[in-house]
């Protein structure tokens, strides 16, 4: 079965084959036999059926049906051979409610009502009735189980009715269980995904999907809209702007004079002026600052900066005195951060360590974040992949951590 983005093609053979055989096999019990009055108009039916002739084939079941004294038997095969004609026809309700009735019949088995309860959900799909085919395959699902094969049926049903919310249910389930399963999901599935959380405005959720996207698939395109999802995720907290314009240096996407000042005046309000003055450094190599008509004010700012830092050098020790004594590791936190910066990594990494392990009162996963960052700046990447590797959360902090992970595997 060939599963598109577009409509998915009808398993004719399954529908065909159940509509030549009015009688499915091995559904029969030893003593059961058609009534005369009954197989003549179903045999009738089933040439008309053979002909394509569905008016008169459902004429004859109609005859069938009619006859006085039937057997349940004789019910039974008349439901499969409506159910069969309709499904042929296009006729979906009349479809589904006869195939119904067999389905519920103890004559089918559990194979032959999955092979109807599939028949019924593919038909109302190629007749575009789609919220009858998602019912559907969600029927098959819960009473038959998993299939793959079903399961894409059912994404495309809701996606084609515009039921974003379930199509992205489903294909997050399905993309959860492939990397469940440690395989790497597929780049139809992930833009599906990534589709329908756009549609239903679920911004933190397409960041990870462009995460996986990038990582697994690693086109400019990914990246591309990877960032812009960063850039405009209003729900992203103040306290991670300065990490997103990290990452954003390192993929290449800082380009403008504005972002170099902006990411460099929220490092020193941040309480880590070194990292501020690397990004405004950067920005002089890239060309992109020390250009009029902003030279002066740029030249000025990094001024600010540069002497930012010697006051930190020289304040280091003391606001490491005072937050080790504090009840919680937020200060002692970005303490060690700035001795990372300031070429002292060995100890900056360690008292990091010792004030996510003693606690911060805010976001841990940003603290980790931050650890794994502080690594990168040190240049241990085996230490870093591994810290950022223990980011979680939904508030960005873990698609951050997710790109620093890929832009380091792919250095290598």
């Amino acid at each position: 079965m060939v599963l598109r983005f577009s409509r998915l093609p009808l398993a004719a053979s399954l529908l065909c084959g159940l509509a030549l055989a009015p009688v499915l096999p091995g559904a029969a019990h030893a003593a059961d036999e058609l009534s005369p009055s009954v197989s003549k108009p179903l045999a009738a039916a089933e040439s008309a059926l053979s002909a394509k002739n569905y008016a008169k084939a459902m004429e004859a079941v109609k005859a069938a049906d009619a006859v006085s004294g039937k057997s349940s038997y004789d019910s039974y095969v008349i439901e499969q051979m409506r159910g069969a004609i309709a499904a042929q026809s296009g006729d979906v309700a009349t479809m589904t409610e006869a195939y119904d009735k067999v389905i519920a019949s103890s004559r089918t088995s559990k194979d032959q009502k999955a092979q109807l309860l599939q028949a019924e959900a593919t038909t109302a799909y190629t007749a575009k009735d789609y919220p009858r085919a998602a019912a559907g395959f969600e029927r098959y699902l819960k009473q038959v189980g998993p299939n793959a094969a079903i399961e894409k049926y059912l994404v495309q049903s809701y996606y084609l009715q515009k039921d974003y919310a379930n199509a992205g249910r489903i294909q997050k389930q399905l993309v959860e269980e492939t990397l469940k399963a440690k395989k790497v999901p597929a780049e139809n599935d992930l833009l599906m995904l990534a589709t329908c959380q756009t549609q239903v405005k679920d911004t933190a959720g397409q960041m990870h999907t462009y995460v996986l996207l990038a990582t697994y698939y690693p086109k400019p395109d990914y990246w591309a809209q990877l960032l812009h999802a960063l850039v405009t995720n209003n729900s992203l907290p103040p306290a991670l702007q300065l990490d997103v314009y990290r990452v954003r240096l390192a993929a290449g996407n800082l380009t403008q004079a504005s972002d170099f000042l902006d990411a460099s005046e929220i490092a020193v309000q941040a309480g880590v002026p070194k990292i501020g003055l690397d990004i405004m450094t950067a920005g002089y190599n890239a060309g992109v600052l020390g250009k009029e008509p902003g030279a002066a004010r740029q030249a000025k700012l990094k001024d600010f900066i540069a002497a930012a830092v010697e006051k930190k050098k020289a304040s280091i020790a003391s606001e490491e005195a005072t937050a080790l004594k504090a009840p919680t590791g937020d200060a002692l936190l970005t303490v060690g951060y700035n001795y990372v910066t300031l070429s002292q990594a060995d100890k900056g990494l360690g008292l990091m360590q010792q004030a996510i392990d003693k606690g911060v009162r805010g976001d841990i996963n940003i603290a980790r974040l931050r650890l794994g960052e502080a690594q990168l700046d040190a240049g241990r990447a085996g230490d870093a992949v591994t810290t950022l590797g223990t980011v979680e959360g939904t508030n960005g902090a873990k698609d951050i951590a997710q790109l620093w992970i890929l832009k380091t595997k792919q250095k290598k």
